[in-house]
């Protein structure tokens, strides 16, 4: 019986070819991004589980308060891992202290790579269970040790061995190589972690001693394991004024209030607003998940309309099979038989489709996605959703079909009745619904990004480049390497920071000025500089002036934003005295608020002062009377002469930035490609009902034609009542996306208004796709020759 209904459900496909097409390609573009989609929330999803602890694994992170608002941070003090062994340490399986992860120039003999590692506390690789393809996880008991990943150790020695090989770290200390651990896949919080040194050598080593007894110095990270019997809420709440009550009374005012963040919140709640997890990525997840499954909706919903629509086609076929006695379950199976045979051909030209749009798709989203052609729950998934799919395409068809009158049928008095095609004018109008309300959502999700893309930074990017100080060459023999390079003709100036153009690595909360309230906590960047940093950046001065080489002074001299301008009160702020940590230095000047860090966020209050401490980036701006193909040749030449152990290594600036925009982008391009898809499921769907009107109006526009209708009368009549379809859609989908979108904005500080011409532009944009799609086959139908349309013979 089931061979049968296959062989019958074939044939009627085979027999309608058009609307067979238009079912099968639209059901398998809607399975297409669905599946797209799918393995994107799967990859998300799964993001960090490579880790076998996934569960039990957090890092330390704290809420403190600066000027009444509440500021969470990952950063904690070194004596907080003293202090859980001690009081806590029942709780934990392991803790692991860990630096920030930075470029490093790994070396053995000639052979030189960067890569970016951490230098992290020796319970770290059992922390994250780091699958280990030589030596062991213990390895970094000893301070001369370090672990590699497996890239490194090909990168570094080819297919030898490289057990207690030594590589040279930044072409000072040497290291022997107690491990080789497999790559971390791109869906971890550390996948680019190509290498752990021992954490005894890092906190022992100039520039990065920590005093184990200073609970304010808020500059590292760290990991904890839990053990098996503890509760993260409750350890969350036993840890939680460990540090405040550690603190002198002038530091109590911060507040600092620590839990523990668990893992499998890293990446998709990692948002916090006020002190409150807020969400982050896992928005995106539902997004994404609700328009899968509303464009896989919309290709089930074409099925449904032309199945129905040629309800009268198959009447008599329904009538006389009941006559013969069939049950109208019997005729349900039939249907279903179609639409599962259908949603099967639709299943495998999804998969090439999906094989075809992977590499974009990949390339879109930033993601390493691959299908699982060898994963059985793929295969089962598959089949449940190609099953699903059937059971939704032919749901409606099925028990419409299957109910019709076999006597009224087969007397030639059966009529489908004038709200017949009600509901098939409902499934329009919700295809066109959604397809406005994902066309809508992409305009302004670009027109946000543009709005911030367009926001003055206050400095100049053109031509501006950094390359980071990883060892101390450069930075040694910075007057004379400045001095080569202004020579040159390649740059016109060149300076040294303690942070790039596009983030502040340094913060403060001990600053105070002439009529600050006593009680209130200050937070401000800090950013250290060199005399020329100005002129290389080309900052905008509102008062005041630049710092200067020749004035003595300047060593104890600070500019302000004007963000920290305003955030401190001053009326008239050069010549004000600032007291940052224990200098007391003196405002020289005021520069517009340089956009450094979120383009969508409010600049915060920052100082400027002359270098003290570590200045990690030199910024250079190239000559634009020279290409930067050039300009690039003679910067590199000069760095090698000052550093010829490390590989030349620059960042432009205007990428940088660029990156910052990065999140929004992709799901602006990703968005815009489903809302595309969208309207051409809907428009595809949209032709077949045409077509199918046409077919029954013939002999109506035959009559028409011969008492005297034109070509464009008839054209307006075939439209009329689509054209009014897609415009109670707008009305419908107007207000929805309005509420959708503005929420979202809300996620912004510095966000784009909602303009009345987006909706509009998209309304005209709708209803002429329609008419376009329509106009094909109700023109063609108006030109028909109506002595064919009326001989009955």
């Amino acid at each position: 019986m089931i061979k049968n209904y296959l062989k019958i459900a074939w044939r009627n496909l085979i027999k309608n070819k058009a609307s067979s097409f238009i079912n099968v390609g639209g059901l398998a573009v809607g399975m297409t991004v669905a599946m797209l989609i799918g393995l994107w929330i799967w990859d998300e999803l799964s993001f960090d589980k490579y880790h076998q602890n996934y569960d039990r694994v957090a890092m330390v992170m704290q809420n403190e308060v600066f000027n009444g608002n509440i500021n969470t941070g990952t950063p904690i003090p070194l004596p907080l891992d003293a202090e859980l062994r001690k009081s806590y340490g029942s709780n934990f399986k392991h803790l692991a202290l860990s630096s920030w992860t930075n470029s490093h120039i790994l070396n053995v003999d000639d052979k030189k790579v960067s890569y970016k590692g951490n230098f992290m506390g020796a319970e770290a690789p059992e922390i994250f269970s780091l699958r280990m393809l030589r030596g062991s996880r213990g390895a970094l008991k000893d301070r001369s040790s370090i672990l590699i990943s497996q890239s490194v150790a090909k990168a570094l020695f080819g297919n030898a061995d490289p057990m207690n090989k030594v590589i040279r770290l930044d072409n000072k200390d040497g290291f022997k190589v107690s491990g080789v651990y497999e790559d971390l896949p791109d869906n971890t919080t550390l996948h680019d972690m190509a290498f752990i040194g021992p954490w005894e050598y890092y906190i022992t080593s100039p520039g990065n001693e920590r005093s184990p007894t200073d609970w304010g110095d808020n500059s590292l990270f760290m990991y904890v394991q839990l053990a098996d019997h503890a509760d993260i809420a409750k350890v969350s709440a036993q840890i939680k004024n460990m540090k405040l009550d550690k603190l002198e009374r002038e530091d109590k005012k911060f507040n600092p209030q620590l839990f523990l963040q668990s893992m499998s919140k890293w990446h998709l709640y990692a948002e916090f607003k006020d002190g409150v997890n807020t969400g982050g990525a896992i928005q995106y997840v539902w997004l994404f998940g609700i328009i899968g499954i509303f464009v896989l909706l919309l290709a089930c919903i074409n099925f449904m309309n032309l199945s129905t629509a040629r309800s009268e086609k198959r009447a008599k076929e329904v009538g006389i099979r009941k006559a013969v006695g069939s049950l109208r379950g019997q005729l349900i199976k039939q249907f279903f038989s179609e639409s599962f045979l259908i949603a099967g051909l639709a299943f495998i030209l999804s998969l090439l489709l999906l094989w075809l749009a992977l590499p974009w798709f990949n390339d879109v989203a930033g993601k390493q996605i691959a299908i699982l052609w060898n994963s059985l729950f793929f295969w089962i998934a598959g089949m449940g959703f190609t099953l699903f799919t059937g059971i939704i395409a032919g749901l409606y068809p099925a028990l419409y079909l299957s109910s019709f009158n076999p006597v009224k049928v087969l007397k030639g008095t059966f009529k489908a009745g004038r709200f017949a095609a009600i509901p098939r004018k409902v499934l329009v109008v919700t295809q066109f619904t959604v397809s406005v309300i994902l066309i809508i959502g992409t305009i302004i999700v670009f027109k946000q990004i543009q709005f911030a893309k367009n926001r003055p930074v206050g400095y100049s990017r053109d031509g501006l480049l950094a390359i980071e100080v990883t060892n101390e060459d450069l930075h040694k023999h910075f007057d004379a390497l400045r001095t080569d390079l202004l020579q040159s003709g390649a740059v016109t100036e060149i300076a040294e920071s303690s942070s790039s153009t596009t983030g502040v690595n340094n913060h403060r909360g001990d600053v105070s000025w002439k009529g600050k309230d006593p009680s209130m906590t200050s937070f401000f960047g800090n950013i250290n500089v060199t005399t020329n940093y100005g002129k290389t950046v080309g900052w905008q001065f509102t008062d005041g002036r630049d710092f200067s080489s020749q004035s003595v002074a300047d060593s104890t001299a600070i500019i302000l934003n004007q963000a920290a301008v305003k955030y401190m009160g001053l009326k008239n702020p050069v010549g004000e005295m600032v007291q940052v940590g224990k200098w007391n230095m003196t405002v020289i000047g005021v520069v517009k608020d340089m956009v450094m860090e979120s383009p969508y966020e409010p600049v915060k209050q920052t100082i400027f002062r002359i270098g003290r401490g570590t200045l990690d980036d030199i910024l250079i701006k190239i000559n634009p009377k020279i290409s930067t193909h050039e300009a690039l040749g003679k910067i590199e030449a000069v760095c090698k002469m000052y550093s010829p152990s490390v590989p030349f290594s620059y960042r432009f600036a205007d990428d940088e930035y660029a990156r910052k925009f990065a999140t929004e982008e992709r799901i602006g391009k990703l968005a815009s490609s489903f809302a595309m898809l969208a309207i051409f499921i809907s428009c595809l769907g949209l032709f077949g009902m045409t077509s199918f009107v046409a077919e029954q109006r013939v002999k109506e526009i035959g009559v028409r034609k011969v008492l005297g209708a034109s070509v464009f009368g008839l054209w307006r009549l075939m439209s009329r009542d689509f054209v009014l379809l897609v415009i109670i859609a707008l009305f419908i989908a107007t207000p929805v996306a309005y509420y959708f979108m503005h929420s979202w904005l809300q996620h912004y500080t510095y966000r784009a208004e909602l303009s009345w011409w987006v909706f509009a532009l998209t309304g005209a944009g709708a209803i002429t796709i329609t008419l376009l799609t329509i106009s094909y086959q109700s023109i063609k139908a108006a030109l028909a020759n109506p002595v064919k349309s009326l001989r009955s013979e």
